[in-house]
């Protein structure tokens, strides 16, 4: 999944960075309003929980370069309007997510998350599930972002897993 993380969001950033500044903080109607704000979104919630993960007592050292982003304080928080330096930070944050899957191991899945929200309410969640949850959540705030580029004329091409997955042969 980190792979195709990244793979995904090269491919959208190459296709969104063909669009004026303007039209990239354009308010489309989407949940977090434009490309801009939505791409925004997904890099919020990938630092908020690799913040968390970083809590895990494997103490990943992949984890350790997130000092280089902002903390984000809010789900909607516009943490690069730039789309240039966001597109730079995004790959950097990919590479991070790259090198901490590299070290994950079955054992580190057994573990029980704790942390706070936003709202600062305490929760204790398999960490295998919020994982999960993490390129979960990529994907969906990705596939709306495919959605407003398709809608301003341009497209981002195959966005399938399967694209990744070696074939095997007949």
């Amino acid at each position: 999944m980190a792979r195709y993380n990244g793979w995904m969001n090269q491919r959208v950033f190459e296709t969104a960075g063909s669009l004026p500044a303007h039209k990239l903080s354009e308010d489309r109607g989407a949940f977090f309003g434009s490309i801009l704000g939505t791409l925004n979104h997904i890099m919020v919630a990938d630092v908020t929980w690799l913040r968390r993960f970083a809590s895990h007592p494997a103490s990943f050292r992949a984890l350790e370069a997130l000092h280089r982003f902002p903390v984000p304080g809010s789900l909607d928080q516009i943490l690069y309007s730039d789309f240039d330096e966001m597109s730079r930070q995004r790959g950097t944050l990919d590479d991070i997510i790259l090198a901490w899957s590299a070290e994950l191991t079955d054992d580190h899945f057994t573990h029980v998350l704790s942390y706070r929200n936003m709202k600062g309410v305490a929760a204790r969640k398999p960490f295998a599930g919020v994982v999960l949850h993490m390129f979960n959540h990529q994907v969906h705030h990705r596939g709306q972002v495919t959605t407003l580029l398709s809608q301003a004329g341009l497209d981002v091409g195959v966005t399938d897993l399967v694209a990744l997955i070696p074939d095997e042969g007949v």
